[in-house]
């Protein structure tokens, strides 16, 4: 079935919380501790949606991914967060899809929609951090050109630690 991608809009906010959460619960476990990832909570994940997209504000660019009329994965981007980014550096903040649609090219299609739209925004370099611990997703990363560039930052989640590691793409013209 056709993956079809389109920007996000306030009465998707429930269908990405439910992406994002089951995606953090499957993707982290393992990784993080599961009271944490248990604890995660559909219902709030959506408010906090609804409030970013309400408030406006940052340079942010947020897609869906449908597969017959079902949001089966979300992605965002915009200006990076990093201390040491110049301006006009892009980040890729999230891609999750759910986890029965892994491996089916919803998350290849992300990407591509949210590489393409950096570049066409001018970006000229994408920045993303990543658990240094998650083999899978890191694979994902470099099989769509990015590489680690050596920055790693300290994460801890309900007092364990897990670490992350930056990878960087440069964005063609």
């Amino acid at each position: 079935m056709p993956v079809h991608i389109r920007d996000m809009g306030i009465d998707d906010c429930e269908a990405v919380a439910t992406v994002r959460v089951r995606g953090w619960q499957h993707a982290y476990a393992g990784l993080m501790p599961s009271s944490y990832l248990d604890a995660m909570s559909i219902e709030e994940d959506a408010a906090k949606r609804r409030a970013f997209l309400t408030r406006g504000g940052r340079r942010v660019t947020n897609v869906v991914a449908e597969r017959d009329g079902e949001v089966v994965g979300w992605g965002c981007c915009g200006p990076s967060r990093d201390e040491d980014a110049t301006a006009g550096i892009c980040e890729l903040y999230a891609i999750y899809v759910l986890p029965e649609q892994m491996s089916t090219g919803v998350g290849r299609a992300l990407m591509a929609e949210l590489t393409e739209r950096a570049t066409a925004d001018g970006f000229p370099e994408m920045r993303l951090w990543v658990l240094k611990e998650n083999d899978r997703a890191r694979s994902f990363y470099e099989k769509a050109g990015f590489t680690p560039d050596g920055a790693e930052e300290p994460f801890e989640v309900d007092g364990v630690a897990v670490p992350e590691v930056r990878y960087v793409r440069t964005l063609s013209a």
